[in-house]
């Protein structure tokens, strides 16, 4: 029940096209959401806020983020923080893999299965 394994078929889909040009599996259980994301250098997610607080956990790669008025790099092992509704973005310095760990409040996404 506690495995979590991300489908390789859904490695390509898009995950948010309002806003973010990622790519991968998104999973969900009533309360949590963990994305496996992948942005190809010199892409990644606009300017964007969402009510859910997120940790961005970067597992290969590096990102330039923003979030609010503060700008630094992202590389493996270290994770970028973004509170509730505040606004933040990310562009991948080259190919970049990424976990993303939202706690759930209203997805406004399509997930591609559950945590269970």
């Amino acid at each position: 029940m506690g495995l979590i394994v991300f489908d390789e078929k859904d490695e390509d889909r898009l995950v948010a096209e309002q806003y973010s040009t990622g790519r991968g599996p998104v999973l969900r259980s009533d309360v949590m959401e963990l994305t496996k994301i992948t942005f190809e250098k010199g892409k990644g997610a606009e300017v964007h806020q969402h009510p859910e607080e997120q940790i961005l956990y970067v597992l290969e790669g590096a990102f330039d983020v923003i979030v609010g008025e503060e700008t630094y790099e992202v590389l493996p092992g270290q994770a970028s923080f973004h509170p509730s509704n505040m606004p933040h973005q990310a562009i991948a310095k080259e190919r970049t893999v990424a976990l993303s760990f939202k706690h759930l409040v209203e997805p406004n996404y399509a997930k591609s299965g559950d945590l269970k």
